[in-house]
């Protein structure tokens, strides 16, 4: 029996026995799968101590920071030295993390200084709601529904694992009209013939579960993904891919080694703030990465691939969204 794609990639991201993050608790780093922004440079973790400081003037009661899926604890770390002793110690830090391996990791290098959730909106109903929270390269790793345009419609993909190799299908999705609406593909003409797509549905959701627990503060985003249609050009098969000892795997290949290699999809970031502003927060940046670290870096130390505009510093994307007490 064929499962929607969807299906697929929750399973094998995130099964609590055999999903990628349940079992490759080292995937991060040069010896691992992938790196992300805060393995390779320090650069980001300065800019989020600075966007930190920042914040906390306009919002001084605020005193609880959260991380989501803050990876073996290296980003917390950079934040918290650059942020400086006093400041450091008038916050209490928290994580939001699901994998037990990578919490070890986190104890391991944060100490004992930090609290443990499984569950942001626990986490925030623990603190009265008043937070500064971030994550990086979170997004990119909840499962999407992958769409291809078929003559005249999207239509959903399937796969089949009954026989020796996974066989793709397309048939009818079953979104809403609701859901339709939240989706800026559906306002537009595909830009091939069989463009594939990617949606975000699960994003839109987890917003909104947590969103009522939160009640003041400022949340960053750092994410790979660009506005749409920027997103999809010259992208007819779309931006889904996975990566094995840091070789990037697409098509047919996304299929095997399941469990044991990451599987990814870039963030639609119009569609992203169009559900921020649904929930009336209010967005204070939005910018590339390079864009966002830039400020915070001394006068010839900018030599990181991150703040390049054609690597990385351009490909990742940053949103400051606050949530202002009534």
């Amino acid at each position: 029996m064929p499962e929607t794609f969807t299906s697929f990639m929750a399973r094998a991201l995130h099964d609590p026995q055999r999903g990628y993050y349940a079992r490759k608790v080292q995937a991060i780093g040069a010896k691992g799968d992938f790196s992300t922004s805060a393995t390779l440079s320090p650069a980001l973790g300065q800019a989020i101590a600075q966007w930190l400081k920042e914040e906390s003037k306009i919002m001084p009661e605020v005193r609880h920071i959260i991380e989501i899926g803050a990876g073996n604890g290296m980003l917390m770390e950079t934040i918290q030295k650059n942020l400086g002793w006093w400041q450091r110690r008038r916050f209490q830090w928290h994580i939001v993390e699901t994998s037990e391996g990578l919490r070890a990791q986190q104890k391991q290098r944060l100490g004992k200084r930090v609290t443990w959730h499984s569950d942001l909106c626990c986490a925030l109903k623990s603190i009265g709601g008043k937070a500064f929270i971030y994550h990086n390269e979170l997004l990119d790793a909840f499962p999407v529904v992958l769409l291809q345009w078929q003559e005249t419609e999207w239509q959903e993909v399937h796969v089949d694992f009954s026989g020796s190799l996974a066989r793709e299908s397309l048939l009818p999705h079953s979104l809403s009209s609701t859901d339709r609406e939240s989706f800026s593909i559906f306002r537009q003409a595909p830009q091939s013939p069989h463009q594939r797509v990617e949606l975000h549905l699960s994003v839109r959701d987890w917003l909104g579960h947590w969103a009522p627990a939160w009640v003041e503060g400022s949340m960053l985003t750092v994410d790979y993904g660009d506005v749409f249609p920027a997103l999809y050009h010259r992208r007819p098969k779309g931006t889904l891919r996975a990566y094995l000892l840091h070789q990037r795997l697409e098509g047919a290949e996304v299929y095997q080694n399941v469990g044991r290699q990451d599987i990814t999809a870039d963030i639609n970031f119009t569609d992203y703030r169009a559900w921020a502003k649904s929930l009336n927060w209010q967005e204070a940046f939005f910018g590339t990465q390079a864009e966002f670290c830039m400020p915070s870096q001394k006068t010839g130390a900018i030599t990181s691939q991150l703040l390049h505009a054609d690597g990385a510093g351009g490909a990742f994307k940053v949103v400051c969204h606050r949530k202002l007490r009534k």
